[in-house]
Order: structure tokens, then C-alpha cells, then sequence
């Protein structure tokens, strides 16, 4: 099971990879940070991606309904992350938000940026989830 730095850099092997980091959303800081970011600074990148983030997982429309009136949770509702991951396409990128359940509160993302031309989207996502599913965060 990889751990932080590990998880970043096979992420970076994925074609048209750009950049990739762990963001805490609750706090919007970087926890590990790999190749370029896309405004030069991956602090900033970090901050504005968790405000996207916190968003989506926050708002009622993304994230799952209230428990049924026994205290289970609706049909369909599961345990982890309310959201499994987020795509953001721009003119030349694609930019992939897939959050990581944890043992603790689960505030956490992994990031990715790929080159429109030479990225898989796909491959992007299916392999996310894979990394997340086996990061271990020290």
C-alpha cells in the first residue's frame, strides 16, 4: 500500500499527466505535491481546488439525501465520501478530484491535471480509484 509520495507519483506515470497533489479540503493545504501546478504555485492550486471541493461535498444537490425516517440512510446512500470524484474539463485540460476515504474524517482529494491532447480520461478516473483506495496516510 503506497503512501503519499508513492500515490503522486504513479499517478504522475498516467498519460498527459501534468501535476498531481493530496489536498485536505477542509483545510485547503497540499498534504504532497508531484510534477507542475497550473498557476505556478501548488499551494494556491491546493486552495482554490478545496473550495470546489468543500463545495460539492457540502451542497445538498451533490451529496447524499437525510437518513429514512429509522436513522439508516436512504436507498442507495453508502458509507465514505459523499462525492466520488469531480471533473473539471478546460480548453487544454482535464482536472480530476477523486476523494479519498479515510480512517479519520475524510476531508481529503486526490488532485489530478492532465493535457487535454494526450490525457485518457477514463484511464485517469478508473486508475484514481484505484490509488485511493490503497493510499495509506501516515
Amino acid at each position: 500500500m503506497p503512501g503519499i509520495d508513492e500515490c503522486l507519483l504513479e499517478a504522475m506515470t498516467l498519460p498527459g499527466a501534468r501535476g498531481a497533489a493530496l489536498v485536505d479540503w477542509s483545510s485547503g493545504l497540499a498534504l504532497g505535491t508531484a510534477g507542475e501546478s497550473p498557476v505556478g504555485d501548488h499551494e494556491t492550486t491546493a486552495a482554490e481546488t478545496a473550495e470546489l471541493a468543500r463545495a460539492a461535498a457540502e451542497y445538498e444537490s451533490f451529496a447524499p439525501g437525510p437518513p429514512d425516517g429509522d436513522g439508516r440512510p436512504a436507498p442507495g446512500d453508502e458509507e465514505g465520501p459523499p462525492i466520488e470524484d469531480l471533473i473539471v474539463t478546460t480548453r487544454t485540460g482535464y482536472h480530476v478530484l477523486r476523494f479519498v476515504e479515510t480512517s479519520f474524517d475524510s476531508s481529503v482529494f486526490l488532485h489530478l491535471w492532465l493535457d487535454r491532447s494526450l490525457g485518457n480520461l477514463a484511464l485517469a478516473r478508473l486508475r484514481l480509484r484505484d490509488l485511493a483506495e490503497g493510499l495509506v496516510l501516515r
